[in-house]
């Protein structure tokens, strides 16, 4: 018996463009007392090989998707493929009995070929591997599922393949054009050898400290809601561009309203767009998810504030493909067209005023969509929420 443990050195959190890298140890453990090996060599034991990779997979709803023709390859299809028809079990097919197309895969990195282990003895191995730029995110959505795995395939020696299976989490940095990403080209300028060399920063930290400085920006941005009858409310947000993680704050000030607001509620929501090449049935509307709420009754109220976290496992902006992303604030306001929705029960000196609202109001509820930008935030974070999900193993 060989126990097989891959760990993921930084957690289960990569954007794309980063190395990820695992440590897969093969244990062999010490047998119970009473136990008696009839041999010496029945002790040991021997793995022929072991091989790793990652792959993305697609998979959508068949009912109303159609996935790409140029990339239209399933999972079974690949597992059949590279299946040796006289040997079955014996080959590398990482994406058996899994569902879906194949958006990429990397290449197979052999772990050790002829590997012996004593009882108590273990072994440790290193993979490493770089995602690619273009790579979708993991996404979970209604109708398109984004899905990231390292694959362990192991054999023994007069056995089958046994998979072990480790998720990832994949974060892409969109919005960022490539010229942006490109640095200052300093060979061209004149080089001083007293001068010591600053080391030059990768494209993705060039990314990051770009989306630092897009969602840092904080200009209030007001917006003075109204209906066919009047002004209802005038809304302040300081930014519109958002990391993971992060509270969306903004101020409602009802001041100089017309028409009274009896209650107002504010959602986020991710509209899910199916791209018109891979449509089955036509999409009249994207289809939206509800996230974090925020409801209130503002009756009388001159000045409220909005504080509506965004969660660290939803996925930011993107698009592909076969689908795109993105992110807006949902309003709903109910107002009323009567001039004073309270009544006055006692009004004296000594108990101040009792106010008491009326059994019954005339309403009209209206609504509003505010688009925003959610972008990724730096993995190292966020990391430890997910640190539980990046430890697996089986026993072969």
């Amino acid at each position: 018996m060989i126990e097989v443990t891959a760990k993921l050195v930084r957690g289960p959190l990569y954007l794309a463009g980063e190395t990820v890298e695992c440590r897969v140890t093969f244990y062999h453990p010490i047998l119970p007392s009473h136990s008696k090996s009839q041999s010496n060599t029945d002790s040991f034991e021997n793995l022929a090989w072991s091989s790793a990779q990652i792959h993305c997979q697609c998979l959508v709803n068949e009912a109303k998707v159609t996935y790409p023709e140029y990339g239209a390859v399933t999972a079974e299809e690949i597992s059949t493929s590279n299946t040796d028809c006289l040997l079955p079990d014996t080959s590398f097919a990482p994406c058996r009995g899994d569902r879906g197309h194949v958006v990429f895969s990397t290449k197979p990195v052999i772990l050790f070929c002829d590997l012996r282990l004593t009882p108590g003895e273990s072994k440790t191995f290193v993979f490493k591997e770089k995602l690619p730029n273009e790579a979708p995110p993991s996404y979970r959505g209604l109708a398109v599922k984004y899905s990231y795995k390292i694959t362990v395939g192991t054999q023994r020696v007069n056995s089958s393949i046994k998979l072990l299976k480790v998720p990832l989490r994949v974060l892409v940095v969109n919005g960022v054009s490539d010229t942006s990403l490109c640095p200052d080209n300093d060979d061209l300028a004149p080089s001083s050898p007293f001068i010591e060399s600053k080391p030059k920063e990768s494209p993705l930290e060039i990314a990051m400290q770009l989306l630092q400085n897009i969602t840092a920006r904080r200009y209030p941005y007001y917006f003075n809601i109204t209906n066919s009858k009047g002004n209802v409310v005038r809304f302040c947000i300081f930014k519109l561009a958002y990391k993971l993680g992060e509270d969306i704050v903004g101020t409602f000030d009802f001041s100089e309203a017309t028409i009274p607001c009896v209650q107002f509620s504010v959602t986020l929501q991710s509209e899910e767009e199916i791209e018109a090449s891979c449509q089955k049935i036509t999409q009249k509307a994207p289809s939206v998810v509800s996230y974090n709420k925020c409801h209130e009754f503002c009756i009388s109220l001159k000045y409220t504030q909005l504080v509506l976290p965004i969660p660290l496992h939803v996925t930011p902006d993107f698009s592909s493909d076969v689908v795109s992303l993105k992110w807006r604030l949902h309003f709903e306001f109910v107002t009323t067209s009567q001039p004073s929705i309270s009544e006055t029960l006692s009004d004296d000196s000594t108990n101040g005023t009792v106010w008491q609202g009326p059994s019954s109001v005339d309403i009209e509820t209206m609504i509003w969509n505010l688009p925003i930008k959610i972008y990724p935030t730096m993995p190292a974070n966020i990391s430890q929420v997910f640190q539980s999900q990046s430890k697996c193993s089986v026993v072969i």
